[in-house]
């Protein structure tokens, strides 16, 4: 029998998703699987057609983390800082990538999994998601997983989700940061492709630009910040497509259609 590839691809009007595809395993992040999402964002991001991803899991989760039995068997300080930096880099090429990424939750995100929401720009919840950076309870604090959590939630909120390992669930994942928008489980593709289709009707430069900005300036001191978003602003206003929209709106017209530029 032909194996069932661990990542899934589907493309519609700009969207790109891509599907964690071992539900039996409960999308578990093994070094395959992150070699996978990693192959896929580096050849989506040359794509300016793709004006969107959607980063998904398949059956009756989003994603488990990291492949604990994986770990165990290859246990040894050299494969484990390996493992680590092989995640951390995905991690980063998520902000990396130019396209806005949403993250679909549904059922469980734990530890790498919850970093996975955390990491990605975006995420819409399904009202049965819920989330946990859990491997405090099994003597493994999640330190990786920390790095994301930590920029999205408030310090007291992230810090007893780190500590104690205890599920939160969709709604206080909403009230926390955690995620954009909970939906019922029925509605969840169509709130995601509500969301999908308004950034994906904006300009790709535009967005790419901002979001490059987004996670540059939030690493620096507030003058930083403003030096590198006066310098995005200048670059922004360069752009034909740019001029064309001011004018359109001074002009009291419609919006262009903007460029896969």
């Amino acid at each position: 029998m032909t194996e069932e590839p661990l990542l899934l691809r589907s493309d519609a009007n700009g969207v790109t998703t891509l599907t964690l595809n071992q539900p039996k395993k409960f999308n578990v992040l093994s070094r395959e699987m992150m070699s996978e999402i990693q192959s896929a964002l580096e050849q989506i991001g040359q794509d300016r057609s793709v004006r969107v991803i959607v980063l998904a899991g398949n059956g009756k989760a989003f994603c488990a983390g990291h492949d604990l039995k994986q770990m165990m068997a290859d246990a040894d300080e050299t494969a484990m800082r390996a493992l680590f930096k092989q995640c951390s880099k995905l991690m980063v090429t998520l902000t990396k990538t130019p396209q806005p990424i949403i993250a679909r939750i549904h059922g469980i995100a734990t530890a790498a999994g919850c970093q996975l929401v955390a990491q990605c720009d975006l995420a819409v919840a399904a009202s049965n998601a819920t989330f946990a950076t859990s491997g405090i309870g099994v003597g493994l604090y999640c330190g990786t997983p920390s790095v994301a959590v930590t920029r999205n939630l408030p310090r007291k909120q992230a810090m007893e989700l780190l500590l104690t390992g205890e599920f939160i669930d969709a709604p206080k994942a909403l009230q926390y940061g955690l995620v954009n928008r909970v939906c019922e489980l029925e509605r969840l593709d169509e709130e995601i492709n509500q969301l999908a289709k308004q950034i994906a009707a904006k300009g790709p430069a535009f967005i790419s630009m901002g979001k490059e900005l987004f996670y540059s300036q939030i690493e620096h001191g507030i003058e930083a910040a403003y030096e590198m978003a006066t310098e995005t602003m200048v670059s922004n206003m360069k752009l034909p497509e740019t001029k064309e929209g001011l004018q359109a709106f001074i002009d009291k017209k419609p919006m262009p259609e903007w460029s896969d530029r």
